[in-house]
């Protein structure tokens, strides 16, 4: 299938894209490139393979939803540039 350059007005059209002339024929190559591919696709035996959609049929585990405060505020507030107690220390902001 080749696209004539109507075709491609058409389209840019329906995309809202505006195309110069000297664009069209660069674009018309474009799009007849990717019909091209498609029509190479088109031509793979798929007889036997299943359709997919994602990546496959898999189950999170569940997980019993409980509100911690993560046990190691040590570990935490050792990243800290500034400590103040068990918080981390925060220049002021407002006067």
């Amino acid at each position: 299938m080749s696209l004539d350059t109507a075709t491609v007005r058409r389209i840019a059209s329906l995309a809202r894209i505006r195309l110069e002339e000297e664009e069209v024929g660069r674009m018309q190559a474009e799009l007849n490139g990717i019909l091209g591919w498609i029509e190479q696709l088109q031509a793979v035996d798929t007889t036997g393979v299943e359709p997919m959609a994602g990546g496959g049929a898999v189950s999170l585990r569940m997980r019993e939803d409980a509100v911690t405060d993560g046990g190691i505020p040590e570990q935490v507030l050792a990243n800290a540039p500034d400590r103040m107690g068990a918080y981390f220390g925060v220049p002021k902001v407002v006067e």
